[in-house]
């Protein structure tokens, strides 16, 4: 056990040494080009081109849909279809529907409560009709085993 808890810190030790020379490597000239040493960048990095559907700080913005309209003002960001810009951005449509799902969500719960309660006063109506399931399943039986009877009766 001794041999591999030394192996453990040597390996920890080795990958330190590693990070640490690999950020070494790296450092900028003076017209802020990504230079490497040792092969690890070669080309001088480009970053990417601003498109017309960027914010100055580089968002990526998306043309919503009318069902996303729709998930916009049923989640509260916006009050009419009017008020909802051309492009807006992926974050905001995600917050958009987190809180449209959980919308969604409590109205389900809300349902399953409420569909318990009237499961609830069914069962004590039909307890008060002398009606249970154990009753319902014998008398369904007996019924098919009428119907059966009169057909092997009429083979006969």
């Amino acid at each position: 056990m001794g041999s591999w808890r030394g192996l453990r810190l040597a390996a920890g030790n080795g990958f330190r040494l590693c990070e640490r020379n690999a950020s070494s490597a790296i450092r900028f000239t003076r017209n802020s080009e990504l230079k490497g040493i040792n092969g690890f960048c070669t080309k001088p990095q480009e970053g990417p081109k601003a498109t017309t559907n960027m914010y100055s700080h580089r968002v990526p913005l998306h043309k919503p849909t009318d069902w996303e309209k729709k998930m916009l003002i049923w989640s509260g960001c916006f009050k009419k279809t009017d008020e909802i810009p051309e492009t807006i951005s992926f974050e905001m449509l995600d917050a958009a529907k987190n809180k449209v799902q959980v919308k969604i969500s409590y109205i389900m719960i809300a349902l399953t409560v409420a569909e318990c309660i009237m499961m609830v006063i069914e069962g004590k109506k039909a307890a008060k009709r002398n009606e249970s399931l154990t009753k319902l399943n014998l008398e369904k039986k007996a019924h098919l085993r009428e119907e059966a009877a009169a057909i092997n009766g009429k083979r006969e």
